[in-house]
């Protein structure tokens, strides 16, 4: 399973962003090969509207089945989860991405059940 989390760098040792449709990065760990890879979100770092759209329209191509982030909103809520990507909110800790991964697996992280507006 890939799990995605949205961070300020590019790779497991950047801070997390609690942001998700305007985050940096999407930092990827694939639990089968035990990689990881970037996917950056710069296109939605300045968009007008539609960030959080577009941002989930980018995350489901990736083939995450996994999201963990801060929040997540109504119009990005609909599209994650049209694309079976559960999701998990640290709240608003500013840990690592490494550190988020770690409280995941571990089972420390609350899911996100609906959209936060």
């Amino acid at each position: 399973m890939k799990i995605a989390i949205t961070a300020h760098g590019e790779d497991c040792q950047a801070s997390v962003d609690t942001r998700f449709g305007r985050a940096d990065y999407f930092v990827i760990y694939d639990q089968e090969k035990d990689t990881w890879e970037t996917v950056a979100n710069t296109q939605n770092l300045e968009a007008a509207h539609g960030a959080g759209i577009q941002a989930g329209q980018l995350l489901a191509k990736t083939g995450a089945g996994v999201l963990i982030t801060g929040h997540v909103g109504p119009k990005a809520f609909k599209i994650v989860s049209a694309a079976n990507i559960s999701m998990y909110s640290l709240g608003t800790e500013n840990n690592t991405v490494k550190a988020a991964l770690e409280a995941f697996l571990a089972g420390n992280l609350t899911p996100i059940t609906a959209p936060k507006s």
